[in-house]
């Protein structure tokens, strides 16, 4: 799939409509939204006279503002509502789990107030107003071709635009000795430790054959790829992460040696060798983008290890990376991920581990910090247990 292809995902959605009332005349345009907000139920018209005081207010009691004035002023605009709402939602808390529970209502607060300055955009995805930039590839990258009027969040918008730059440069792996270019909704593989684990495991007597469950950019998939596996198959059920994948692979020269199918969870038959990544945070996401980050009740951690001894082949692993994040959150106790290989009939074989490098690790001001500094991301090597 080309750069230029929207995702399927993108093609077909059936959007609400947002209403305001401009001239006296009642307006009305497509309402998009990426995180399935709905549209606000109150619409006035702002500009570069309206305070950002006046702004803040406005949001806060859900109160769309569909900009009409400079671009860049709107962007400044959104800024000061960052501060103002920021100084008001600082709380204290005791244990970890309640500072990330506090951290997620800041969070939606923080989204909830943020997404009232509303963009316009044209049938084609043209921003009409003043030093508007040209986002009409990011939109259609996220989108799909323009159709008709839309409105959107600036909030949003940004976001389109940083994905649409992230999938132009790329991120760095260094042991590909090559770019790995993340789509819009597909998480991007910034995190390079558990790469660094995936590359040094050592593999299975067998390397006919991986698969990579949960495939998203196809990271994985690639490095098994190029560590000898004769064959790899992705799997995933996001239209976007498919066509990700695909095109990284196509990109790295790897298509006669991966496939990328759609599945929930495990493909048909059984491998001496079983990748998964899955979320490593058990909570609900906000949003479907951060279903990368967020896995409801463990429901993909508990799949793929429920249904790994039924596809390994006698003898085969399956690797299990996931971060201990959770654990120091208290959302979820090293006794309860045992239980849980343990029940589903599995083995410890070994376990490698690594501290994360990502700058919030060092950052005194994540309400997240504590637990953040004790994480370690690890690679389980699972067998099943005779």
């Amino acid at each position: 799939m080309s750069p230029n292809t929207p995702p399927p995902s993108a093609l077909e959605a059936p959007f609400p409509l947002v209403h305001w009332t401009e001239a006296e005349q009642d307006q009305s345009a497509r309402w998009r939204s990426e995180s399935a907000a709905p549209p606000p139920k109150r619409v006035v018209l702002a500009d570069d006279r309206m305070s950002a005081d006046t702004a803040y207010r406005l949001a806060c009691e859900g109160t769309g503002l569909l900009w009409r004035g400079d671009y860049q002023n709107a962007r400044h605009l959104v800024q000061a509502l960052v501060r103002r709402n920021d100084r008001k939602t600082r709380k204290n808390s005791t244990t970890p789990a309640e500072a990330f529970n506090l951290h997620r209502q800041a969070q939606a607060q923080r989204a909830r107030v943020l997404g009232m300055v509303l963009i316009p955009l044209d049938a084609d995805h043209a921003i009409p107003l003043r030093r508007a930039p040209d986002a009409q590839q990011a939109c259609v990258e996220a989108y799909g071709p323009g159709s008709e009027a839309s409105v959107v969040s600036l909030r949003e918008l940004l976001g389109l635009i940083g994905a649409h730059e992230w999938r132009k440069k790329g991120v760095e792996i260094p042991f590909l000795k090559a770019r790995i270019h993340p789509h819009y909704g597909v998480f991007s593989p910034v995190r390079g430790e558990y790469i660094d684990l995936l590359a040094k495991a050592p593999l299975p007597a067998s390397k006919a054959l991986a698969f990579d469950i949960g495939t998203g950019t196809g990271v994985i998939a690639a490095v098994l790829a190029r560590r000898g596996v004769g064959r790899v198959v992705g799997t995933d059920q996001d239209p976007r992460a498919l066509a990700c994948a695909r095109e990284n692979i196509d990109q790295l020269g790897l298509a006669a040696k991966v496939d990328i199918v759609q599945a929930d969870l495990f493909p048909e038959g059984r491998a001496p060798l079983i990748v998964c990544n899955p979320p490593w945070v058990p909570a609900r996401p906000s949003s479907p983008i951060e279903h990368a980050v967020y896995d409801p009740d463990s429901r993909m951690l508990k799949g793929f290890l429920n249904g790994l001894a039924e596809h390994l082949e006698p003898g085969g692993e399956g690797w299990l990376i996931m971060s201990d994040l959770a654990e120091h959150l208290g959302l979820r106790s090293r006794a309860e991920l045992q239980a849980a290989i343990d029940g589903a009939g599995l083995t410890v074989i070994a376990r490698l581990d690594v501290k994360p490098r990502h700058p919030k690790v060092t950052d005194d001001n994540d309400p997240l910090h504590v637990a953040r500094q004790a994480e370690l991301t690890s690679l389980w090597r699972l067998g099943v247990r005779a």
